[in-house]
């Protein structure tokens, strides 16, 4: 553990990575029963399943930051530049993802757009289009080069081990994510969706059983 894991970045990182986890979870349902509710899985997601996965994620990022961040501050001083590197795509993550989200959510339902030709090529959720793009550039690229990089800094006890192995498992299911794009079938996404919400889950309920049991350093 590092000198600069001080009392505010062990409060900040059991708090995000509590807030994350029920964030996720409400994800993982919300998700869950707009895709039980599709008549075929090559449909999009409507609303209000669809509106309500967009809030969320938007919300969720903040907390993944943060999360990120006291990983960076709890991280021995030796790997600080692998951990700096995992903040820094978790950062491109979130810009990334809120901002085309955010998109999504306000101008792709105004009157002015909703007739445009372009729209689905642009501002519709479904593929091919330029913000499903991004979204994938988002969370099958820069998710888990943070994942991976986060977890080369965990080591020693078991807890940290497993946090270890399970961001590797999250990074490394994530990056499959990409055969939907190789592929042309976006099926092949839920490789990833496996990755960054059902095993990065369990990374923040272990990240805030470390967060709790670390004791800060004063400074």
């Amino acid at each position: 553990m590092s000198s600069t894991f001080t009392p505010i970045a062990h409060r900040l990182g059991f708090f995000a990575a509590a807030v994350t986890v029920v964030l996720l979870a409400a994800y993982a349902v919300t998700l869950a029963v707009g895709l039980l509710s599709l008549k075929s899985p090559d449909d999009p997601i409507g609303n209000p399943m669809f509106s309500i996965l967009e809030i969320l994620i938007i919300v969720t990022m903040p907390a993944m930051v943060a999360l990120i961040v006291a990983v960076h501050a709890w991280a021995p001083t030796r790997v600080k530049t692998l951990s700096l590197v995992a903040v820094v795509f978790m950062g491109l993550l979130a810009g990334v993802t809120c901002s085309l989200h955010f998109l999504i959510s306000t101008v792709s339902h105004q009157a002015a757009f909703a007739g445009q030709s372009w729209l689905p090529l642009f501002l519709q959720f479904k593929w091919p289009s330029v913000v499903y793009a991004l979204d994938i550039l988002a969370w099958d690229v820069f998710f888990p080069l943070s994942m991976l990089f986060a977890a080369i800094v965990f080591s020693g006890s078991r807890l940290a081990a497993w946090i270890r192995w399970l961001m590797i498992a999250s990074g490394v299911l994530a990056l499959a994510g990409l055969s939907g794009v190789a592929f042309g079938d976006m099926q092949l996404r839920n490789i990833g969706i496996a990755g960054y919400v059902g095993v990065f889950l369990a990374v923040a309920v272990l990240l805030a059983v470390l967060f709790y049991r670390a004791a800060p350093r004063e400074v």
